[in-house]
């Protein structure tokens, strides 16, 4: 035998050990606070401006998290108002059979191997309180009922694995009675709030909405200097000066788009890109200091922070008199207006939606029925019928440094079935476009990993876990036909999948749709050119460093 050969018996030997052997075992409540997967509380000052319930500091890592007195009564009678309210809450407690159809399709069960991460686990947790307080076999039988009693540990294991999904709803793809996990959490997360527990990164970003108008917090003049700076930008690639009108009464069209497209990378390009082809349409519209966010934390929080958040786009569209509202690259923006938005109808609200008229393409004479309800239409249906209708000149080889893919974001395309229309746009204006696996993509698409508040640097171990499949997909691709770019239709997206990337090593850059639009779009009188938005050369292919 030569000395690189091995022994069978010396290799390394592999052991499956089932951590639980039965449901009682995995329905006993584990509140370690592992680094890395547990979420800060939120800051006394961000509960206390929202107006919570039972505001306080408190941290994870305390014995005591000073919960009011009476919680369990609260938690119990919370539990009742929901059931009663949503129809479907009560469904979901109900139906589940623990299948385990669902088990491995969550990227965090998958990424990290923690059988409380499986989707019928998750809710398990939930449900098994459920059988205990609404259930006769679970008041009779209790454990053996698969019901447990409501204690500290219970609601620390809660925050635990409830601020552990992102509510992406892939496990509901394959669930045979439909159960939507993702509601679950968000129903769990409005019974935390319910005696004061709020996670630090969602509040923080949804107190600061409320407050500005924006999550960055951002002041008016702080957003119309970011749109100077990219007005600067366009000026320095193409030649032209863009005029950008903001808080203009009586304009056609509202445009909001998320504020991490204000000021991040690579968030910058997808905005100045915008900005180039409204510029090249002579589109009549505005954008604003008061609505100047697309996205809306609250949605992770509670009914009523993702209301009053929701409000604050059509209060203003109303006040500046437009037709209607032109959403950007965003994707729980979407999810909100088209899933819940009914559900949060008030006096004020309705009389603000009534103002706005049913969605028509100024350009191209469009009608956009989908979207009469809402009266705002996403911006890559904008751009596919701009396209379709040939109003842009187009130039595909500026992009034929990039080798592309798309990741679906779950809140556009499994939530609100936005499949063709990315695909449709990057293939007027890219020669080589190539989809990940199937498996991986459309309504089955695997998360970034950081959506629903998860983005938090705190949970970066998570986030890095729960992108796994994610990235490697990517890395299917790159190493089979050398895709060197991923776009995502949403802001959240590309503040993760960058990270992502580089931490599985992939030579691989990021970006919104929009970007690759304004790359290959030739605007009148432009200069010439010979570098992308980003400055890289055009024609070659691009190799992107790790």
């Amino acid at each position: 035998m030569s000395d690189t050969e091995v022994k069978f018996e010396d290799m390394e030997k592999f052991e499956i050990v089932q951590r639980f052997s039965n449901w009682k075992e995995l329905l006993k409540p584990s509140a370690e606070m592992r680094k890395g997967f547990y979420s800060y509380a939120a800051s006394l000052k961000d509960q206390e401006y929202l107006n919570l319930p039972f505001p306080r500091e408190w941290s994870p890592l305390d014995d005591d998290w000073k919960l009011p007195p009476n919680w369990k009564e609260i938690i119990i009678n919370k539990m009742d108002e929901l059931r009663k309210k949503y129809r479907s809450f009560q469904v979901f407690m109900d139906i589940c059979v623990r299948c385990g159809a669902c088990a491995d399709k969550c990227h965090y069960y998958i990424g990290t191997g923690d059988p409380k991460n499986m989707p019928v686990v998750r809710a398990e947790l939930l449900r098994s309180i459920y059988r205990k307080y609404f259930t006769k076999t679970g008041k009779v039988f209790g454990e053996y009922a698969g019901a447990r009693e409501l204690t500290e540990d219970v609601i620390k294991e809660w925050y635990i694995y409830y601020f552990q999904c992102s509510e992406c709803r892939r496990c509901s793809v394959f669930c045979p009675y439909g159960i939507d996990t993702a509601e679950i959490t968000m129903l769990a997360r409005e019974l935390l709030n319910s005696i004061g527990i709020s996670q630090r990164f969602t509040l923080t970003s949804a107190a600061a909405c409320v407050r500005t108008g924006n999550h960055l917090g951002l002041n008016p003049g702080g957003v119309v200097n970011s749109i100077q700076y990219a007005v600067d930008d366009i000026k320095e690639i193409t030649g032209i000066d863009v005029e950008v009108p903001v808080n203009k009464k009586g304009a056609d069209i509202l445009f909001v788009t998320p504020s991490g497209d204000y000021f991040a990378q690579p968030h910058w390009f997808t905005f100045i890109g915008y900005l180039m082809i409204f510029h090249e349409l002579d589109l009549d519209y505005t954008m604003s200091t008061y609505a100047a966010e697309g996205g809306n934390f609250g949605f992770f929080h509670s009914f009523e922070v993702a209301k009053k958040i929701n409000q604050k786009i059509y209060k203003e569209a109303k006040r500046l008199g437009v037709k209607w509202i032109l959403g950007g690259e965003c994707g729980h923006m979407w999810r909100v207006k088209h899933q819940y938005m009914a559900t949060f109808v008030d006096d004020t609200y309705e009389d603000a939606l009534k103002s706005l008229e049913e969605p028509v393409n100024p350009i191209t004479g469009t009608k956009f029925e989908n979207a009469s309800s809402t009266k705002m239409v996403h911006i890559l249906e904008f751009l596919a019928d701009i396209l379709k209708h040939k109003k842009l000149k187009i130039d595909k080889s500026r992009n034929d440094h990039l080798r592309v893919t798309h990741h679906d974001s779950c809140n556009i395309a499994r939530g609100m079935g936005l499949f063709e229309e990315p695909r449709y746009v990057i293939k007027s204006v890219c020669n080589y476009y190539y989809d990940m696996p199937d498996h991986s993509i459309r309504e089955k698409s695997y998360c970034c990993g950081s959506g629903a508040g998860l983005l938090a640097d705190e949970l970066f171990e998570l986030r890095m876990r729960g992108g796994m499949p994610r990235a490697m997909a990517v890395k299917y691709v790159h190493e089979r036909y050398g895709v060197n770019h991923v776009t995502a239709a949403c802001a959240i997206d590309r503040a993760a999948i960058p990270t992502l990337l580089q931490y599985w090593k992939l030579p691989v850059q990021m970006g919104g749709v929009t970007e690759l639009v304004a790359n290959a779009m030739i605007m009148s009188g432009e200069k010439e050119r010979d570098t992308d938005l980003r400055g890289n050369p055009l024609g070659e292919y691009l190799e992107v460093e790790v």
